[in-house]
């Protein structure tokens, strides 16, 4: 058995980074692929009753639906997650996701069964909410708890890759269904990407099945040091840790829902240009964010999470309006640009550290449980909302100055939220699993106000 201070053999790690990987890249797959299937297909098929821009704020209430279940996966899976296991629960939330995404391509439309459809779409949204509820912590644990204590930000922001190979797999996905053109996209073909996800999936269990769990798990098992009721346990003992996380969190969520979601009905719907035009942007946009998110990780074991973490933040604070001067040019060039700027460089940076700055504000016990509230629930009022209220914002002010203003703000609570946190980098936070006499709470970096 290997102790929390023990890493595992590098093979071993290599199969934990794949497993997280995988299963990070079809949660990501499946999201971008809604988020732009609501912008381009949705709304005209599932909602065709309506003004298309109108028909959008419709469909991306639907995309904020899952967002809602989200945190019903996160408690529910979290739970078990801590109980019984990372890597069981991890099995469980590929096979939810997926199967979800997939029986989304076999959807019948409004125009067959009327009324049915949108809310048949609904249903599987939210049950693809309560999978990705539980997957992201699950992913980011089983990578954070087989590192090393020097390099828990670089492991742990692998999973985090999957953020930009999912958009790239999905906006290839998407390109190569749109060869046909858009009525051959809104008729059938649309239906492929989602069809495709079975194969991610089957690939993702292949190999997530071959990893064992994480020593800090194994030693809390053999120490019979697990929580009861984890999420009580969260709530009573680790408050701040969770205000201060969510709010962290504000920033990422908006920038990264608001720079490919938002953008995409935008340019599509206001602007009046192909949907390849911001299609492109993300593809490039991933690109670099992929390169973006280790790099941010690294530097976050060297130079600590806060730091990394804020930059990220300024990044989306000083370049707000910029972006959106770019976006309202229509030159494509210039909106991919943008994109890059906003998406890749501020919310990818924001990516590298987040996963281990918040498995790092828990105890092994209750880690599952902690980062699926701080990641899930952070997410209600920020990027849940995040496309529907740029559109609201666009459609009450015939500009692009507020959604400016909202990313804004956004990026002013998280840097507000970390200035109030404490570096937790380099720290040995499972000192109660080594026999220290130190209870599992005094164990943990607490904030400070």
């Amino acid at each position: 058995m290997h102790s929390p201070r023990t890493p595992s053999k590098p093979s071993s790690q290599r199969d934990v980074i794949v497993a997280s990987m995988l299963g990070s890249i079809v949660e990501w797959y499946d999201f971008f692929l809604y988020a732009t299937m609501a912008a381009l297909v949705f709304n005209k098929e599932f909602f065709p009753q309506f003004d298309p821009l109108v028909g959008s704020l419709i469909a991306f209430a639907t995309f904020a639906a899952g967002f809602v279940t989200r945190p019903i996966g996160g408690l529910i899976f979290g739970h078990y997650g801590d109980r019984l296991g990372r890597k069981k629960i991890l099995v469980i939330t590929m096979l939810i996701m997926g199967g979800s995404t997939f029986a989304m391509g076999l959807l019948p439309t409004y125009a067959t069964i009327g009324v049915a459809a949108p809310i048949l779409l609904l249903l599987l949204r939210m049950l693809q909410g309560i999978g990705l509820g539980g997957e992201w912590g699950g992913a980011a644990i089983l990578t954070f708890e087989h590192a090393p204590i020097k390099r828990r930000g670089l492991f742990s922001s692998w999973p985090q890759t999957g953020v930009p190979i999912g958009l790239l797999l999905s906006t290839v996905a998407v390109n190569l269904a749109s060869l046909g053109g858009d009525e051959a996209l809104i008729a059938w073909a649309w239906r492929v990407p989602f069809l495709f996800s079975a194969v991610l999936v089957a690939v993702g269990l292949f190999v997530r099945l071959r990893v064992t769990e994480p020593p800090a798990f194994t030693a809390m098992l053999a120490a019979d040091k697990r929580s009861k009721v984890p999420a009580l346990e969260v709530f009573q003992k680790y408050p701040k840790q969770l205000i201060l996380g969510i709010g962290a969190r504000f920033s990422e969520s908006i920038t990264f829902n608001v720079y490919n979601a938002f953008l995409l009905t935008y340019t599509t719907v206001v602007l009046k240009l192909p949907g390849s035009v911001a299609l492109q942007g993300l593809l490039i946009a991933s690109v670099v964010g992929f390169f973006v998110i280790p790099t941010a990780g690294w530097l976050s074991d060297k130079y600590g999470r806060r730091p990394v973490f804020g930059a990220g933040a300024l990044i989306a604070f000083v370049t707000a309006f910029p972006v959106f001067a770019l976006v309202d040019t229509g030159i494509p060039g210039l909106i991919w640009l943008a994109i890059v700027v906003g998406w890749s460089l501020g919310a990818c940076t924001m990516f590298g550290p987040e996963a281990a700055f918040f498995a790092e504000l828990f105890p092994a016990r209750v880690r599952y449980t902690g980062m699926s509230i701080v990641y899930q629930f952070g997410v209600l009022p920020s990027g849940a909302i995040a496309p529907a209220v740029a559109i609201w914002l666009v459609t009450q002010f015939d500009s692009l100055w507020p959604v400016a203003i909202y990313v804004m703000v956004a990026a002013a609570i998280a840097m507000v939220c970390l200035k109030l946190s404490k570096e937790t980098a380099g720290t040995e936070i499972d000192v109660d699993l080594l026999g220290s006499a130190q209870s599992s709470r005094s164990a943990v970096p607490v904030t400070t106000n």
